[in-house]
């Protein structure tokens, strides 16, 4: 065995079942030229012990689907994960989750399996969507041996790109729901986060539309364009 091989976190053991629901999970679809309101969108948020990218873990998944240019109330996803030894922390402050909420929590097997059953082939959007991203993806590979790879588009890119005028780049949630004079009941809980994020992506598709942007694969590469040149040095 491998050094490199002793360093990696062993995956938990999956019974025969989850095994086979694992094995059964879709495989991700490319990002398609159907319009913005026919895509079905996973709009999802994390809840975690920190912001270390490498040592802190998922405490809770919030997500609802956007589905025929409406958010689809029958369709909401929230679970909270049990993790042995968690202790308080600073990020209990922000998100409420205690040793007592996270003791009555889910396997993190089952509810890691729920949720991807529940995005199904469907891409997803975040806010701040590389950390989601980066967090999910972690999860799935160390309790299931699963690699994500479905398609992530970032709301925090989204919004300056599609509305310039806002003079707000690289502003938080907060920031834009506050321009858009959006009413959230709620913050930093991951249902409630996922879904301010959904109401405010499908103010984002509407202005998108009004820009000749009108499908999901166009939208990927309009956002490749813009980022490219946020990052492109000026002189």
């Amino acid at each position: 065995m491998s050094l490199f091989a002793w360093l990696r976190p062993a995956v938990s053991a999956l019974t025969t079942q989850q095994q086979l629901r694992r094995d059964c999970l879709p495989a991700y679809a490319e990002l398609s030229e159907c319009s913005l309101r026919e895509q079905r969108w996973v709009v999802v948020d994390v809840e975690t012990t920190g912001l270390n990218l490498n040592r802190d873990q998922v405490l809770s998944i919030g997500a609802v689907v956007i589905e025929d240019g409406a958010i689809d109330f029958s369709q909401q996803f929230e679970r909270t994960l049990q993790r042995a030894g968690h202790k308080l922390s600073p990020s209990v402050l922000i998100h409420g989750l205690g040793p007592s909420a996270i003791a009555a929590g889910c396997d993190p097997v089952e509810a890691l399996l729920d949720f991807m059953e529940f995005v199904g082939d469907s891409p997803l959007l975040a806010f701040h969507a590389p950390f989601d991203q980066h967090m999910l993806g972690r999860a799935l590979k160390d309790s299931l041996g699963y690699r994500l790879q479905h398609h992530f588009l970032d709301v925090a890119d989204m919004a300056p790109l599609l509305c310039p005028q806002a003079n707000i780049r690289e502003a938080g949630l907060d920031d834009w729901t506050q321009w858009f004079k959006l009413q959230v009941v709620e913050r930093h809980h991951a249902a409630a986060d996922a879904l301010a994020t959904a109401e405010l992506a499908l103010i984002l598709f509407h202005r998108a539309r009004q820009q000749q942007i009108h499908s999901p694969l166009n939208l990927q590469q309009r956002l490749g364009q813009w980022k490219r040149r946020q990052q492109a040095p000026s002189f």
